[in-house]
């Protein structure tokens, strides 16, 4: 069993890989493509040298998102996954709860599931926040006592005062802009 699971994990993977994609690349793709729209119109761009000339967004693309800022967005997000993943599947996968195969696949499977229905429906939802709480459905599943709360709490904690924290932040830099006289 653990052997073809084992195997038919690489799907899952692939499946998970695709939706953290689907899901999250939107998200930052936008980003960039408004602020390029935001520097167009106040004519930010006009005076940039030729070679920059492709942060110019193009009117001739109907969805307005340049080639370039997808492929960048792809290429980060995969060096980002590659550079810190290991840590964050050491946490999930051994820390919380001790994974086989078996359950990797349902908690992969589940989650990409979950954020490719809400890619589809334009709902930007938390690649993270899927695949942990999927992680802790699945060693509850297993076994209730095999989870381990410790870790659980400290992710839930951080799930519940990252917004406010990165709020305080925005203020308190925001403040800092306007004292300086350039908000």
């Amino acid at each position: 069993m653990n052997r073809f699971f084992g195997k038919v994990q690489i799907l899952s993977a692939a499946y998970m890989g695709y939706a953290h994609g689907q899901n999250d690349a939107q998200k930052t793709m936008g980003i960039i493509a408004l602020t390029l729209f935001g520097a167009q119109s106040t004519g930010a761009l006009d005076d940039l040298p030729g070679w920059l000339s492709f942060l110019h967004p193009s009117s001739t693309d109907p969805q307005g998102i340049a080639d370039w800022i997808i492929v960048t967005c792809a290429l980060v997000m995969a060096l980002g996954t590659a550079s810190g993943g290991w840590r964050i599947i050491k946490t999930l996968g051994h820390k919380m709860v001790r994974l086989h195969p078996i359950n990797g696949f349902a908690a992969e499977t589940s989650s990409a599931t979950i954020l490719t229905l809400a890619a589809h429906y334009g709902m930007p939802v938390s690649t993270t926040h899927s695949i942990s709480t999927a992680i802790m459905g699945v060693g509850f599943a297993k076994n209730p006592r095999a989870l381990r709360l410790t870790v659980v709490e400290r992710i839930v904690w951080a799930w519940i005062l990252t917004i406010p924290a990165a709020g305080g932040v925005a203020y308190a830099l925001f403040r800092l802009l306007d004292v300086l006289g350039w908000a």
